[in-house]
This record gives structure tokens, sequence and C-alpha cells, in this order.
């Protein structure tokens, strides 16, 4: 058991930090406060391959491990979060449609996406179908050679401003409603096709550096080739892209933490009060303690679950669920802490840490809410051999 990174894995988080630095963080105040989607600077992160980290080779993306994954994405999220996260969905959709899709629709897309030349949404939750993903509506039906896809989806990241949708439908060979998972398929929809309507943008608490809309779906047509994998197994891959999800969210929570902590390390020694910096003050002392070590167990957390990933392990999902609850409760609240430490000066924007707070609080929701990964903890864990599989 190796904790050290090779030298490979710090020259990739190395290059992360710089493109972060360069182009992440003069800007990310603005495109929070301005909710401006940055296309741009997406685009420069597919130069670097950061838009296809884990796609296929044959979709042209690197195929890395998803704990190589992990290193690029805690940096970009050390400066921003919110752009990060998009990328990291990106990825996620990237990764199944260069899985699943057949070669015509892999080909065409697939360079396009890896290169952030083009744009991905993940498109699974329904206005009535949030943590019950199982019981979404929206249909596609099979008509001659292509899909006729009708109902609405919610709370989409990019939505209005990307390319393909990856969507998850009810299919009509597989089922109906009551069939539950076992009727949901997966398609690659073009977001430009005709009959996809685009809610208001939502105005949100954070991450608003990517539009999230509702997309409503009205008689739309796609040839049958977009099918992803086969009828029914829409499911399956949907919660295939999670294990990973969730490893990227808390990977941002992560990153978001450690910009924290460094903010608020350089703050204490900086900040004077009775004479004297702060950081001499023993109460504030502990408080850095508790927060690099909570910050350290939550990296330490995400980068096994991403190993177990990366190894095929049976109880990789319980593992990526535990690292999703721990990283991104304990993210929070070393942000949070962070602010407390800047006092006053913490809650306004001049200073990153209100900002890095209010993105990191919806970690604790999408990709599953922190409480839908204690039942799926807590569900392996009943199984008679979990107190010796799960250690």
């Amino acid at each position: 058991m190796d904790f050290e990174l090779t030298e490979e894995q710090r020259a990739f988080a190395q290059t992360a930090r710089d493109f972060a630095l360069a182009e992440l963080a003069p800007h990310a105040a603005e495109w929070d406060a301005e909710g401006i989607f940055p296309k741009e600077a997406i685009a420069k992160a597919g130069e670097l391959g950061f838009c296809g980290l884990y796609a296929p080779e044959a979709a042209g993306g690197l195929a890395l491990p998803r704990l190589d994954a992990t290193l690029v994405f805690e940096e970009m999220a050390a400066v921003d979060p919110s752009t990060t996260a998009f990328i990291t969905i990106h990825n996620m959709a990237t990764w199944m449609l260069g899985t699943w899709a057949q070669p015509a629709v892999r080909d065409h897309w697939g360079p396009l996406l890896t290169t952030g030349q083009k744009l991905a949404s993940y498109c699974l939750t329904e206005p009535g179908a949030g943590s019950d993903a199982a019981s979404l509506k929206t249909r596609a039906e099979l008509v001659g050679n292509e899909y006729v896809i009708n109902g609405s989806k919610a709370f989409i990241s990019g939505a209005g401003s990307t390319d393909v949708l990856v969507l998850m439908a009810r299919s009509s060979a597989a089922g109906d409603a009551a069939s539950g998972a076992s009727g949901i398929s997966a398609f690659a929809v073009p977001a430009d096709t005709p009959g996809i309507t685009y809610g208001k943008k939502e105005h949100k608490m954070g991450w608003n550096s990517q539009p999230t809309r509702t997309i409503s779906f009205d008689n739309v047509r796609i040839p049958a080739n977009h099918l992803l994998g086969q009828e029914g197994e829409g499911f399956k891959i949907a919660m295939k892209g999670l294990d990973g999800g969730r490893i990227n969210i808390a990977t941002c929570s992560v990153g978001a933490a450690q910009g924290a902590l460094t903010q608020a390390q350089q703050y204490m020694q900086d900040r004077k009060q009775f004479g004297k910096s702060i950081a001499s003050f023993q109460a504030l002392q502990f408080k850095l303690a508790d927060m690099a070590t909570e910050l350290v167990a939550a990296r330490q957390m995400v980068r096994l679950a991403a190993s177990k990933l990366d190894a095929g392990a049976r109880d990789a999902t319980t593992y990526c669920a535990m690292a999703k609850r721990f990283a991104t409760d304990a993210g929070f609240t070393v942000v949070n802490e962070a602010l407390q430490l800047h006092g006053g000066y913490g809650y306004i924007r001049e200073y990153p840490l209100e900002r890095l707070l209010r993105d990191a609080r919806v970690h604790q929701i999408l990709e599953g809410t922190n409480e839908i990964m204690r039942v799926i903890i807590a569900r392996r864990m009943l199984d008679g051999d979990a107190p010796e599989a799960i250690r």
C-alpha cells in the first residue's frame, strides 16, 4: 500500500494547478457575480485533456484512472468549485457516451467532447423523481427507426448552453413506469433537436458559473442509433456514472476545503489583534489543526474510493457513497470554519470564502443526497459479510 503519488501524477496535478491559477482564479469571482458560463476557459481545459480525463481512448479521451482524475479536479476546485464541478459532470457524461454509444455516434461526438469544443449535460433528475430516480417518467417510444421522446428533466447543469444531452428515459420495449429501474434506457440527444425547450435560468445560492434549467421534450425525434448500450440498461449505466460522479463531487469539496484552508492559514499569519498575530492564539491553532485533519481524512477516503472503482472492486459503490458522504460534509465544515476564522472579512465578497461556502453547500445534495448515501451504505452494512468486507 503506497500513499505517495508518482512523479507523473504530481506533474499532472501541477499542470492543473497552474491552469487553475492562470485561467480560473482571476475570473472566478466575476463569473459567480455575473452568472457567466465560461465556455472559453472550459475549452482551454479541454486543450489540456481535462474534458476527457477518463473517457475511453476510442472516443478521444485519456482513459486515465479515476484516482488521477481526482488530482486534476481537486487543484481546479481549490479556486473555482463551480466551474470545476461542471467540468466533472461533462467528464462523466462524455465517459458514458464514449463507453456505450454506437460507433458512429461515438466517433462524431467523442473528439468534440473530449477536447471541450462541445459540451455535454447529464439528464436524470425529474421534477417528480429526485432521490427516487427509478421512478422517472420521461418516455422514449421506438417508432420505425427513431425514438420519440416526451417528458421533462429538472436541475440540469449546463442546460441551454451545452450541445448534447445524455438522457435517461423509459423506453417502449423496456417497460412502463411500473417496471422501475429495469425499464430505463439511455440516449445521446443533440441539444438543439426540434421539440426541446429550456426553462428559465435558476437563481441559485452557489454554482453560479454554470446555468441550471429544466428541459422539456415534446415529441423529440432522434435516430435509433442514439441509444446508449441496450434497451433497459439505462439505470445501470446511470448508476455506474454516478459512482464516478460521487467521487468527482467529493473531490470538488476537498478542493474547496483546501482552498479555504490555505486562505485561513495565511490570514492567521497576517491578521493582528491585541497586539499580536491571531496565529499565536491556541484556540485558533486548534481550530486550524482540526480543519487540516478533517481535510486529510476526506482526501484519503476519496482516493481510496477512486482506487476501489479503478480496481473494479465488488464494494466500489459503497466506498464511493462513503467518500461522497464524508468528504462533502467535512469539506463544507472546513470551509465554514475558515470563513469563521476570517471574521467579518470572510462574509464579504472581497475574499473568496463566502463563494467557496456557497459553492460547496450543494455538494451535500446532488449526485444523490447524503441521506441517500447513508441508505446505500447501511443497506450494504446489513449484509452478513459486511463487517469483514467493508474495512
